[in-house]
């Protein structure tokens, strides 16, 4: 039976459709008459290409733009599909241009966010290349280039301080060291996102004008929303803390509480919008209302143990384990490990007046060490370091707690928690010089035949040998050889953690009690200062 199809002409004409392959056959289509047929068969097309209306206004800071665009719609070349899905729905592929956006005045503000949302084809992406074109020095994260051979942290902030570039990387959600090492080539997609986001925000913070735009486009889209949550919140905080302007196209509303914008442009379509301002507020991420922290096991940091960058290392002997989670039962975001700590320290003795020197006893009843603290790579940046130490800090059990870090050196985690810096471990003497010799006799610590090398040539195991034996002595005062026994791998693997390692050494006392290891003039930890001739009990 025929059935009927409307032409936009709204007169009615029959048409017999094929049963075998359920579209109109090429004899019935050639009977078609109207503007819409005559389109289709003479492959007529609109004009291509996008049409952008601006005022014309400055882009420096302070000033406001106002933009309105509008697009002329591309139709494609001309096929016998397409003219008959013009036929079925009545479509003229001669559209009128389509107004994307109408009348948005949006400030450019040094060190303001800016989130533009809504759903798919609204025109998100065209409100960014408005600015793009409107700000010379607006710099688009999807248009940055990264190179493909060096790794990751030489690519990034290359003029600045490693601590900067690694501020950068964590805030952008590159936070574990193992990432810093490797290229562009070998990450994952939403690595790679977050790569080209860390390199354009350094190259956007070492420009010329700063305040200028840093637009991205689709943020977040590919990412775990746990990521893009910490991402957005970690950016907010750095754009204001840098005074940088920051444009976010997304089409998620999920990220408004993290992000902290200070003007939403919601695009709603037919060029409507509605744009509100907001103050910033300094808010903990969004999903640490969550957070639940419950005593655990040795066990527990087995999960942890991939995600810190010496886990090879042992924990010694474990006092309490505290593991941060996501609700009750849920899924572990976080771990501190307790353990007792090393019997002698010179600086422990340094910063306590020799409190502890020789006094296992009273070690063991007073201080317990930080073995590990480790947060899940998706919320590093977040501030839960330093807030899962403040939470379990004083459920330690003890007065005291120390902690040997090497990543004290480039962030400040333990000191916002409340410890105090100590000193940072001096290198056993002469290091420098064996590092060059092992050089010279083709042992490159950090080559890959370096274990190969300790294991075949004696003169290489008996050096190396002798600085992991020096470096244990420095740090523990225990002249007890701990290498002897150890395998070729092992102690390759421990030379290379502990040659270019100076952990820094922090103390903390659950009464606030603060400690000069400089002048060694400090309290002795039960608040009376210590005699010169008084005898340790």
């Amino acid at each position: 039976m025929p059935i009927q199809i409307r032409r936009p002409t709204e007169r009615w004409a029959p048409y017999a459709l094929d049963r075998r392959t359920g579209h109109v056959p090429q004899r019935e289509r050639l009977r078609t008459r109207g503007p819409v047929a005559r389109s289709c068969l003479k492959g007529g097309r609109t004009r291509a290409g996008e049409r952008i209306m601006m005022t014309e206004a400055t882009a420096r800071n302070g000033a406001t733009i106002r933009v309105d665009v509008s697009r002329n719609q591309t139709t494609s070349p001309w096929s016998a599909r397409l003219a008959e899905v013009c036929l079925r729905f009545g479509i003229c592929p001669e559209v009128d241009p389509v107004v994307m956006v109408r009348r948005v005045s949006l400030p450019i503000r040094a060190g303001s966010v800016v989130a533009v949302v809504g759903a798919s084809g609204v025109g998100k992406t065209s409100f960014l290349d408005v600015l793009a074109r409107r700000c010379p020095e607006a710099r688009h994260v999807g248009a940055v280039r990264f190179p493909r051979g060096p790794a990751i942290v030489d690519a990034v902030a290359r003029r600045q301080t490693l601590s900067n570039a690694l501020s950068i990387l964590t805030a952008c959600g590159l936070g574990e060291p193992r990432l810093w090492i490797r290229g562009y080539g070998e990450l994952s997609d939403g690595e790679r996102f977050r790569a080209r986001l860390a390199r354009a925000v350094s190259l956007h913070l070492r420009g010329r004008d700063p305040s200028a735009p840093l637009l991205c486009d689709e943020f977040g889209s590919i990412l775990h929303r746990r990521v893009a949550k910490a991402i957005a919140h970690n950016l907010g905080k750095l754009a204001r803390r840098r005074g940088m302007m920051v444009v976010i196209a997304t089409s998620h509303d999920d990220l408004a509480r993290d992000l902290q914008p200070d003007i939403v442009v919601q695009l709603v379509g037919g060029g409507q919008h509605r744009l509100t301002r907001h103050q910033p507020e300094n808010r903990p991420l969004s999903i640490a209302r969550r957070f639940c922290v419950e005593r655990g096991a040795k066990a527990d940091y087995e999960v942890f143990a991939p995600m810190h960058y010496r886990h090879r290392d042992e924990l010694g002997f474990v006092d309490r384990v505290f593991v941060l989670r996501e609700g009750v039962g849920g899924e572990p975001l976080g771990i501190a490990v307790y353990a007792h700590g090393p019997l002698e320290l010179n600086l422990r003795n340094r910063a306590t007046r020799g409190r502890f020197r020789r006094n296992p006893r009273r070690l063991n009843r007073e201080l317990r060490i930080l073995r590990r603290l480790v947060i899940h790579p998706d919320i590093r940046g977040c501030g839960v370091g330093h807030w899962l130490m403040r939470k379990t800090l004083p459920m330690a059990g003890v007065p005291c707690v120390e902690c040997l870090a090497t990543m004290g050196r480039i962030n400040p985690v333990f000191e916002k928690a409340g410890m105090q810096r100590i000193g940072v471990c001096a290198a056993p003497p002469g290091q420098e010089r064996l590092l060059s010799w092992l050089r010279q006799h083709g042992a490159d610590p950090l080559g890959p035949d370096f274990e190969r090398q300790v294991r075949r040539r004696r003169e290489i195991r008996n050096a190396v040998a002798d600085v992991v034996r020096r470096w244990y002595q420095a740090t523990t005062g225990v002249k007890r050889d701990r290498v002897v026994g150890q395998s070729p791998r092992l102690l390759a693997q421990t030379f290379r953690q502990l040659a270019w390692s100076r952990p820094v050494y922090y103390l903390w006392h659950r009464d606030g009690r603060r400690f000069d290891a400089a002048t060694g003039d400090n309290p002795d930890l039960d608040g009376t200062r210590p005699s010169p001739r008084r005898q340790e009990s």
